[in-house]
Parts: C-alpha cells; sequence; structure tokens
C-alpha cells in the first residue's frame, strides 16, 4: 500500500516529499552565509557603546597594525569550523545543497559509488572535536560581551541591545551544550559508568546532555539567526539608522 501523498518511483523510492525539507535548509543557510560574508568583509559598524557584534567578537587589531583588514577575518575560522563540522549542519547541507541523498527514501545517484566522510576533502570533518574546544573559548568572549553590555558610560543599566546580546550567548550555549562530541566526551564513549572515575557525574552529566541533544536541530537555527539579528541590530545602531531604548 502506498500512503496518502506518496508514489512508488523508478528510483526505488516511495517519498516524494523531500523537497520542503530541503528548500528551507538551502533558504537558510544560503540567507545567513551571504549576509555574514558580507559583515565579515566590512569591517565597520560592529560596535556601539557597550554592544558588541558577536561577528568580531574577541576584537582583535581593530587599529589595523598587524592586518589590513576587516578584524572579523582573524577570527571567522573559529565559530565557522565549529558550525561547518557540526553533525548536524553536516547532514542538512549535505542533503540540501549536494543531495547525497536529499532525504533518507531518497537513493544515491545512479554510478555514484558512496565513500562518507572516509575520503579527502571530507574526512577533515572529523576534526569537529578539536573545534569544540576552540568554541568553548568563543563563548567565554561572548559571555564577557554580554556582561559588558549592560555597562554604559553613565553607569549599570540594561538597554535591548544588552537582552538582544543576553539572548544569543544562552542561546549559543544551549547549542554548544547540546552538541554531539560534548555528550560523548563527558560520557558517552564509556560502557560502564560505575568502572571509571566519577561514573556517577559522568553518568549524571552524560544524561542531562542527552536530553539537551535531542534539541540540538532546534538550537543549532535559533542560535545562527539570533547572532545573525545581534550583529544586524549593532550594526544598525553604529550607523545611526535605530535608536536603543534603555530600559534601566
Amino acid at each position: 500500500m502506498v500512503s496518502s501523498g506518496q508514489t512508488t518511483l523508478e528510483a526505488g523510492t516511495e517519498r516524494t516529499t523531500w523537497w520542503p525539507q530541503v528548500v528551507p535548509v538551502i533558504a537558510g543557510l544560503g540567507a545567513f552565509g551571504v549576509y555574514a560574508t558580507l559583515r565579515a568583509f566590512e569591517g565597520a559598524n560592529y560596535q556601539w557603546g557597550p554592544y558588541l557584534s558577536p561577528f568580531y567578537s574577541p576584537l582583535i587589531d581593530v587599529h589595523h597594525h598587524y592586518w589590513p583588514f576587516s578584524p572579523a577575518l582573524l577570527i571567522l575560522g573559529g565559530p565557522l569550523g565549529f558550525r561547518a563540522t557540526c553533525y548536524y549542519y553536516r547532514k542538512a547541507y549535505y542533503r540540501a545543497f549536494f543531495l547525497d541523498p536529499p532525504a533518507c527514501g531518497v537513493p544515491e545517484k545512479p554510478g555514484r559509488r558512496y565513500c562518507g566522510e572516509t575520503t579527502f576533502p571530507f574526512v577533515l570533518q572529523n576534526v569537529h572535536r578539536y573545534f569544540l574546544y576552540l568554541a568553548l573559548i568563543f563563548l567565554a568572549f561572548l559571555w564577557h560581551d554580554a556582561i559588558q553590555s549592560f555597562f554604559f558610560e553613565s553607569g549599570i543599566g540594561m538597554g535591548v541591545g544588552s537582552l538582544v546580546l543576553l539572548t544569543i550567548v544562552v542561546l549559543l550555549t544551549l547549542y554548544f551544550t547540546s552538541c554531539h562530541s560534548l555528550r560523548h566526551l563527558l560520557g558517552g564513549k564509556h560502557d560502564c559508568f560505575s568502572c571509571v572515575p566519577a561514573g556517577q557525574l559522568r553518568h549524571k552529566s552524560w544524561r542531562t546532555l542527552s536530553g539537551l541533544n535531542e534539541r540540538h536541530m532546534l538550537f543549532a537555527w535559533l542560535s545562527l539567526f539570533s547572532v545573525g539579528f545581534a550583529d544586524f541590530y549593532v550594526r544598525m545602531l553604529a550607523a545611526g539608522l535605530i535608536k536603543d531604548v534603555r530600559l534601566l
């Protein structure tokens, strides 16, 4: 029996509605990629008062003593590498941009030999666990920026930008802590928790991270677009196109 909305294809699959899952990924990642690239190369309008765009954090060589280009290009590889090698994003852009395959029920293209991630350049995806450590450093800087956003020239306060920067760092923390590699690092590689030091603590950490990991896709998208919005907000303020509203 073929259910409603499905039909048997010569390619050997019954799934014909895979494209609604692919098109939003192409649109979302494509739009963010274009915007982030343009902003990274712009090298301007990245700071207003206590607010610093997450695309430029940490801010390095702002006066161009050693680097003549945008400061964002000095740090771009860190967050980009973490997201590009992320297990969820790999599945998303393999299906959306490479159609490899576009969905679980859709076979590989005829004549294509599946190699997984064992050949160059995809074998480099295995460095994700090392980008995890680097991402932790960036996350620490972003927490510093979020706290600093509450300190104005007139004293401690809170503006809309403060909440925006605080929101993105919370979402980025959820994205980081729901990472598959972190879950494996803290407990997933153990078959017997009672046989290893601090086994009870590791098991509790593993269970907590496993719960977060179930929502990893959600945190991946929310954190991605919140970072883009935060940069856009700071840019509008720095360009004088909008005004920040002080709440306290």
